[in-house]
């Protein structure tokens, strides 16, 4: 047997991986040429130069389809209203990341995306990146119906991305790798709230904060009679429906599962890992792992901006 390796956090790795193409402030004109519609939705930030309105969530949803046309050759890109709409940049740096991992030759890199959500970002950012191909898993039969339909209709896309509805919203690997399969990678980004009331807050404390950084920018918006517009906490491009946003026992409940069940996959599995949300989750996350006998632990800490996110990756 294996010596164990349960290693420490590494450091924060500052700024966007090197392979991302999200480096610097956005090329609007370049992004509007990928999508004219863009244009439509672009204003002036305080300094006169020009950027999107981050609480309009039509804005959003058309940036990333720029972004997605852009980077991505996404040509059909579309989420329903109320679905997460993602961060692309923070999206990209995980997978990124990820590749790092790797240590294999093998022509073809399966990976399994963990609620891959109506956006099914992770697999377009791979497919397109890294030419893996993925399984794409959710309990919501819309997103899986959405994540399809975009695959089908991106032609370099649909014949490596899969959509895979899990019919058991308790089990995450069980009812998805199938005898036979072997993933070199599996990710998630987990639902991290414990209940619909908690996320409901969280989403509001977002929107709140969004409106006073915008009044200290001096860019609020204002109605036709010059009243400051405060932006809705309904909508909002950090949105999304209950699996996206919670379940029982919030993250730290929830990838426990996960570690428990891939226990039972772990010779048809490379590399789990899965975003954590909550820095104080890792200590324990990391001691269920040591009991599981997994023999290589890896904390990959990554920063965009001022926010600070990390990701847990195991392997027995």
């Amino acid at each position: 047997m294996k010596n164990k390796k349960i290693t420490p956090e590494n450091a924060t790795r500052a700024g966007l991986h090197p392979r991302s193409k999200h480096h610097g402030r956005y090329n609007i004109d370049a992004l509007v040429q990928a999508l004219p519609e863009l244009k439509h939705k672009i204003t002036l930030n305080p300094r006169g130069e020009q950027t999107v309105d981050f609480s309009d969530p039509e804005a959003v949803l058309t940036l990333n389809k720029a972004l997605l046309a852009h980077h991505y050759n996404v040509q059909f890109w579309d989420i329903p209203k109320g679905y997460l709409c993602p961060p692309i940049p923070g999206r990209a740096d995980y997978v990124h990341r990820l590749a790092d991992l790797l240590d294999t030759e093998d022509n073809t890199i399966n990976v399994l995306d963990i609620g891959t959500g109506a956006s099914c970002i992770y697999p377009i950012i791979g497919a397109t990146d890294y030419q893996w191909h993925f399984t794409a898993s959710d309990v919501d039969p819309v997103s899986i119906k959405v994540a399809t339909q975009i695959a089908k209709l991106n032609p370099h896309l649909s014949k490596k991305i899969v959509p895979r509805l899990q019919k058991n919203p308790t089990n995450i690997f069980k009812g998805i790798i199938k005898e036979g399969e072997y993933y070199h990678l599996t990710l998630c980004n987990p639902p991290f709230h414990k209940s619909l009331k908690e996320a409901e807050q969280g989403t509001k404390r977002k929107a709140d904060n969004l409106a006073k950084n915008r009044v200290k920018r001096g860019s609020e918006a204002t109605d036709k009679k010059g009243q400051t517009i405060k932006p809705s906490s309904q909508g909002l491009n950090f949105g999304g429906q209950k699996a996206e946003l919670w379940c029982p026992g919030g993250e730290e409940a929830f990838i426990k599962n996960m570690a428990q069940e891939s226990a039972l996959f772990k010779q048809q599995v490379g590399w789990f890992s899965t975003l954590v949300s909550k820095k104080e989750n890792i200590t324990p996350i990391k001691t269920l792992l040591s009991k599981l006998g997994v023999n290589d632990v890896k904390v990959i800490e990554m920063s965009q901006g001022q926010k600070i996110s990390r990701f847990i990756a195991w392997r027995y």
